[in-house]
């Protein structure tokens, strides 16, 4: 087998515009966030919460005039959840579906029209709004929709096109793509809100989604036997190191599938780690800002920080995880297991100390910086432990383990909500700690079952021998 070079490889364009298309995602799913502390009158948002008087005051606001034209809302805290919380229900409905029907008709036009409908909807959103919250949170749960079906599609589409020696590489790019999203998009968000007006975080970044999707469209193909302008040793490449990996069989093994220990270990991570991930990602400016005293939302940068250094830790841990694998035959569940490992109790142990440094801001930020970076190792890790275990079934199997794992984000804000009414010290500590003790128990479990073989259910022929 000659591999074949990467640059401008099809492969690799397809890599590329998927690191596009989850950039564009995850600005669509956090610019809410940001814009929602504009859309709301100053004091029916958190007024009744209680910031603490453990750490000193020090915020230095420079009065900047900003702009005021955007409509107010005077929705209450609740009201506020339930619109932030919307975007989950829509999101795990379509997981299982998604990855069903994207190993039927196949990824590109699953996740073409995921982007598209999100970005449409995101475009409607100012309009809902003046609707009213109802309308609000139906556009909200109807772009949860759309996003649902994306990552299942495009470990779908994964299957047929990533050699097995590249897939660390090829899958931590197009993935990390959503972590760079998230950087851009919320101090961008912040600055469109600060000079301009809230409705333009909606329209700038959904017209930005309906551009992605044309490019989209007609750039990628399904496989690389249908690609337009993909070279013939590169089809030879892809296809003969996939020929004993792909199962022939139209139905899909629903009960041995789920029967399945590697699948099982796959799902407890994927919640574990999320878990974290949610709980920091919606509730982190909350902490800085009651606690520490510090307002995220002034300093975009600061809140963005962890999630460059865990875009960067994908992309470099998808190189070093195929190197390990091709260069220094290291077993692919080894990989797995010691990337998930170190990409779940790294994270763990920085977040309990996070919550034991007192009012020592710089470093609160790096612990959060540095537990959200190691993160990045699960990429490698258990997240994309599917195309090992079951190639023809990846889009299925992402399906399952996401929808377990959308969970966390619609409990795991509330859980921690209902923990720190008094926003002491000590509530907050509970809240790392659950976290963390969730992390280590899914490392663990993950460690112990994690499997790196092609399972005997996802090959075809496997009906024959079973009796």
């Amino acid at each position: 087998l000659v591999s074949v070079p990467a640059c401008c490889s099809a492969r690799y364009n397809l890599a590329l515009l998927a690191c596009f298309g989850f950039f564009l995602l995850y600005a669509l799913r956090v610019n809410l966030s940001v814009a929602l502390v504009d859309m709301v009158e100053p004091n029916t948002s958190l007024a009744k919460n209680v910031t603490s008087n453990v750490c000193p005051e020090h915020s230095s606001t420079i009065n900047v005039p900003r702009n005021t034209t955007g409509e107010k809302y005077s929705w209450d805290a609740d009201t506020q959840g339930w619109i932030l919380g919307s975007f989950f229900y829509g999101y795990i409905i379509t997981q299982i579906p998604g990855g069903y029907l994207a190993s039927k008709i196949g990824g590109k036009l699953l996740l073409g029209f995921g982007i598209f409908g999100t970005s449409v909807f995101t475009l409607l959103t100012p309009l809902a709004a003046n609707l009213g919250v109802g309308y609000l949170i139906a556009v909200r749960a109807l772009e949860g929709l759309g996003e649902g079906v994306t990552f299942p599609a495009m470990h779908s589409m994964w299957s047929s096109w990533a050699p097995p020696l590249e897939r660390s590489k090829l899958l931590s790019i197009s993935y990390a793509g959503a972590q760079l999203g998230t950087v851009v998009s919320l101090p961008l968000s912040g600055l469109i809100c600060y000079y301009m007006n809230w409705v333009y975080v909606f329209y700038i970044f959904g017209a930005l989604g309906v551009l992605w999707w044309f490019f989209w469209m007609f750039l990628v193909s399904d496989t690389p036997e249908t690609h337009r302008s993909i070279s013939h040793a590169e089809r030879e490449y892809i296809l003969s190191s996939l020929k004993d990996q792909l199962s022939t069989q139209k139905s899909v093994p629903w009960r041995p599938m789920l029967e399945s220990l590697p699948l099982w270990a796959i799902v407890v991570a994927h919640f574990s780690y999320n878990w974290t991930f949610y709980t920091l990602l919606t509730l982190l400016p909350t902490y800085m800002k009651e606690i520490l005293r510090f307002d995220a939302q002034e300093n975009g940068f600061l809140s963005a920080l962890p999630y460059f250094g865990c875009w960067l830790c994908i992309i470099l841990s998808g190189q070093i995880a195929d190197y390990l694998r091709e260069k220094q035959n290291f077993s692919t569940v080894c990989v797995r297991k010691c990337f998930t490992l170190i990409g779940m109790i790294g994270p763990a142990v920085f977040l309990v100390a996070a919550g034991f440094i007192g009012c020592n801001y710089a470093l609160a930020v790096a612990f959060v910086t540095i537990s959200t970076t190691l993160g990045g190792f699960c990429t490698s890790g258990y997240s994309i432990n599917h195309l090992d275990i079951a190639p023809s079934y990846a889009g299925i199997l992402l399906g399952i383990t996401n929808s377990f794992a959308t969970i966390p984000g619609m409990v795991g804000p509330v859980i921690a909500k209902n923990l720190t009414h008094n926003n002491t010290v000590g509530e907050w500590q509970m809240v790392f700690y659950i976290a963390a003790s969730i992390n280590l128990f899914g490392a663990i479990f993950f460690a112990l079952f994690a499997s790196g073989e092609v399972q005997d259910w996802a090959v075809s022929g496997y009906h024959l021998h079973r009796n």
